[in-house]
């Protein structure tokens, strides 16, 4: 589930209508205008050193003043070895992302597509949160972990309707340039050491650039080629570009905004479906993050009498889940939910304060984000204690029969839609057998998409949602092509159907207030139905007490 819910059963909102094409411009300004549009986000012009800054800005203290005499500085540039000379190999993921940008560059002939990474964000004062490039930079770069803020890749036209693939980004400064001491947000001998440009090249296979050269490159033939631009990546570029594009247009203001946005969204659009279907690269990825997400899961279990003993037991289930997380991998994927007892019916449970008693369930839902940025996204639903009670029993059984019929549905030519339709019903079964809906209304009643939903006061959200990049990936594609659209193999999946008790609902029998279970896991659609890609991870309640039989005598 990530800490945001699956896609709801019920409809999604409609996007703006698309334009094929911009509306026509008119030549107007020139390179100089560009570069001050690009240095101050559409703004007076500023004087950076370097002539591109897209991270947020510092808060810098008087007080942290450093050397900055002559002499000091000649003497910091140099006595230092001379730095390696080895070209990397080119990275596995580059034949693939040439793939992707190839289908990119086919849907958007003779325009200049512009694909940030993202800057710096700031913590506070100096300090910068972990970098995290868009997920949209990344699909289309192989560049994933914490490489390169700043960068921004160009898929540049060519005559014949193909693109150049050129990235923009701040390669490694020499010794004895201001930056290498002075700059304690990019210099070396602050953060280390970054890649050439030539570096970057080879591991790439694509051309790299200064990104001192982008405010040349993004305003060369301005109004004669069409730019877009992938606008959440980078406010203050996106902003310096909209107001280039708005300078040669020949409408009104409001109506070129309008058309800059659908233009832009076309494309965002466009890179969101793209990442419906996984390749083979992709999919291996997705295996690395789940096996390390199990690791983890295993961890906690092993240290859930920590977590019991210590109070805040929830607190400790996070870290040792982030432990895990961090060290196999970038970290987590979302902010893991660990939540005991009634917390659990909370499904965006993340501030995770609480303790965990003996007679608690804790539902984890956490998933390892690995260095390429894939992540997984499973739930378990685990006994404080080792063993279900009957009523904990009772529910996460029904829970498990949902998520059967969720699964059994995951095949291609099936409709996403239809595993959600499947797990629901199950649910709706249970509810309906015990009594729970109200008089007069049975399974069919509840399960009517105009007059039903009965059955969500106690499963609120949907059953299914696209995993890779992003815990909610594709996240742009249109109802058609998400709920309404065919699985295909390649699809991944989460299959995450829950019931939700809360301690204060007096519809609910008093055995059950409090119980809070799901189920999550990871389907990748084969050409014959599916895989569960966390099967390891025991699922049945009988199957759970075993796991954690195991892990508790080792």
């Amino acid at each position: 589930m990530g800490h945001c819910p699956a896609h709801p059963p019920g409809p999604l909102p409609k996007r703006p209508a698309r334009h094929a094409r911009g509306p026509r411009r008119r030549r107007v300004g020139g390179i100089s205008d560009t570069r001050a549009l690009l240095q101050s986000g559409g703004a007076a012009p500023k004087a950076p050193w370097h002539d591109v800054r897209v991270s947020e800005e510092q808060n810098k203290a008087e007080h942290r003043g450093r050397p900055s005499n002559d002499e000091f500085r000649s003497f910091v540039a140099t006595n230092w070895a001379p730095r390696p000379t080895d070209t990397p190999a080119q990275a596995q993921v580059a034949p693939y992302a040439a793939l992707r940008r190839a289908a990119v560059s086919a849907a958007f002939p003779g325009e200049r597509l512009v694909f940030p990474a993202g800057g710096l964000k700031v913590r506070s004062n100096d300090c910068d949160y972990i970098f995290r490039p868009h997920s949209a930079f990344a699909h289309l770069t192989g560049l994933g972990s914490d490489r390169e803020p700043d960068a921004v890749l160009v898929l540049e036209p060519r005559e014949d309707g193909s693109h150049e693939s050129v990235l923009y980004f701040r390669p490694l400064a020499d010794r004895d340039s201001e930056e290498f001491f002075g700059d304690s947000r990019y210099g070396e001998f602050w953060v280390g050491a970054r890649p050439g440009l030539g570096d970057l090249e080879a591991e790439l296979a694509l051309s790299a650039r200064h990104i001192d050269e982008l405010t040349d490159a993004v305003g060369k033939d301005v109004g004669a080629t069409a730019i877009r631009i992938v606008r959440d990546a980078d406010r203050d570029l996106t902003a310096a570009i909209d107001a280039i594009r708005a300078g040669v247009a020949e409408t009104d203001e409001s109506s070129e905004s309008q058309a800059l946005c659908d233009s832009d969204d076309e494309l965002a659009h466009f890179l969101s479906t793209l990442r419906l279907v996984k390749d083979e690269w992709e999919i291996g990825q997705m295996r690395d993050a789940v096996h390390a997400t199990a690791n983890g899961f295993d961890a906690v279990i092993a240290d859930l009498p920590e977590a019991l003993e210590r109070g805040r037991g929830e607190r400790w289930v996070e870290g040792v889940f982030g432990l895990h997380a961090r060290h196999q991998g970038n970290g987590v994927g979302y902010d893991s939910i660990c939540a005991a007892g009634d917390h659990a019916n909370t499904l965006h449970w993340i501030k995770n304060t609480g303790d965990i008693t003996d007679g608690d369930l804790l539902l984890l839902d956490a998933g390892v984000e690995v260095d390429s940025l894939f992540t997984a996204d499973v739930t378990r639903t685990l006994p404080a204690s080792g063993r279900f009670s009957d009523a904990q029993r009772k529910v996460y059984d029904a829970v498990y029969a949902a998520q059967e019929a969720g699964i059994a549905a995951v095949k291609p030519g099936a409709k996403f839609s239809d595993v959600h339709d499947a797990a629901i019903r199950v649910i709706a079964e249970h509810l309906h057998a015990w009594g729970l809906l109200p008089q007069g209304v049975d399974v069919e009643a509840t399960l009517d998409k105009e007059h039903g939903h009965y059955h969500r006061r106690w499963m609120v959200h949907g059953t299914s949602h696209h995993l890779g990049l992003d815990v909610h990936d594709c996240a742009l594609a249109r109802r058609e092509e998400y709920l309404g659209a065919e699985l295909a193999p390649g699809m991944i999946l989460t299959v995450e159907p829950g019931l939700y008790f809360k301690a204060d609902d007096l519809l609910v029998p008093a055995e059950l207030r409090g119980i809070g279970v799901r189920i999550e896991d990871d389907i990748l659609v084969t050409p014959d139905g599916c895989e569960n890609l966390s099967a390891a991870m025991a699922r049945t309640s009988t199957g759970v007490e075993a796991w954690i039989a195991r892990l508790r005598k080792s």
